[in-house]
């Protein structure tokens, strides 16, 4: 789509070359025939850094675009992008190409392959399972029942899908209109599993918008979890059933995520740290302390205290 047509969809504002534009990226990883986009200040100086060719921002951040790359100035670049990323989502279906099924890999009945589908050896595929297209699982997996592996996902060595999981839905992600309407942001990464990781059943990992929703190796997944777009769970985390972390959550090494606890997105939680069930995380945590249960969140030994001290209060009065 040509930079005229992306202007004329958005309600945009540009001038020079008018480049053809053949994909949406984020700032870090565009290249000159993509469009990024910038929606406040906080993510301003990352664009001058960018090899985007061309960029949605508003009208106060343009002094921050470089010289190569073109502005389109609209008032909210962030539902400009949403309306444009569904011109610009991936195809449902690719054209057919055939598959790498393992002979050591066992198939049951009814499962449904997609095109360029790889399945390593040893691994066991049960009845109802949907595998997309480009779908690569590794050896010695298990996926159980039903469960649905979007298109790109990747799953690696000796992982377990207990029946119902989904990997690789699209984000919860929306823009808003002045007068109240939800614009759907469409989705064109996916999610990467590691080496011996474990999903329970009727949990759901979305995928990401640009890159990559990560599950890094080790890490153990309970029943009836949801994992936001772009969140990246570090090594050997135990996330315990019912809990939700919001988009682009961050967890470091062994971290523990106790049942209906959850987090804000965009937070960073340090390695070996552990959230007791129900805690609710909504700011960055250091690492390798426990948390309460609570909300806002606070590290245990002060929660303690402050039980300590009410129950002290009481039993004077």
């Amino acid at each position: 789509m040509k930079l005229s047509e992306i202007a004329e969809k958005t309600g945009a504002s540009f001038s020079g070359e008018d480049l053809e534009i053949f994909a949406l990226n984020s700032l870090k990883n565009a290249n000159k025939a993509e469009l990024s986009y910038c929606d406040g200040e906080k993510n301003a100086k990352f664009i001058s850094s960018s090899n985007a060719g061309a960029i949605l921002v508003s009208s106060n951040l343009t002094s921050f675009v470089p010289n190569g790359m073109s502005a389109l100035v609209c008032d909210n670049p962030h539902l400009a992008f949403a309306i444009l990323s569904k011109d610009f989502a991936k195809p449902l279906f690719c054209e057919p190409k055939p598959s790498n099924i393992s002979p050591d890999a066992t198939i049951m009945p009814n499962v449904y392959i997609g095109s360029n589908v790889s399945v390593g050896d040893g691994s066991i595929i049960m009845a109802g399972v949907f595998l997309g297209d480009n779908v690569k699982i590794g050896k010695n997996c298990i996926v159980h029942p039903n469960v649905v592996i979007y298109n790109d996902c990747v799953v690696g060595d000796e992982c377990h899908l207990l029946a119902n999981c989904v990997i690789g839905s699209d984000g919860f992600g929306y823009a808003h209109t002045k007068t109240g309407e939800h614009v759907k942001i469409y989705h064109n990464g996916n999610v990467v599993l590691g080496d011996f990781v474990e999903v329970g059943a009727c949990t759901t990992i979305d995928r990401s918008v640009f890159e990559s929703t990560i599950i890094a190796n080790y890490t153990k997944i309970d029943n009836l979890v949801q994992i936001g777009h772009n969140c990246e769970l570090g090594h050997g985390c135990l996330i315990v059933s019912q809990t939700g972390l919001a988009g682009s959550t961050v967890l470091g090494r062994n971290v523990v995520m106790g049942g209906q606890s959850g987090s804000a997105g965009h937070v960073k939680i340090g390695d070996f740290a552990q959230i007791a069930a129900r805690g609710g995380v909504g700011k960055d945590l250091t690492a390798g302390k426990k948390y309460a249960g609570a909300y806002p969140i606070m590290p245990l030994d002060e929660f303690f205290k402050i039980q300590a001290k009410i129950l002290r209060f009481f039993r004077k009065n």
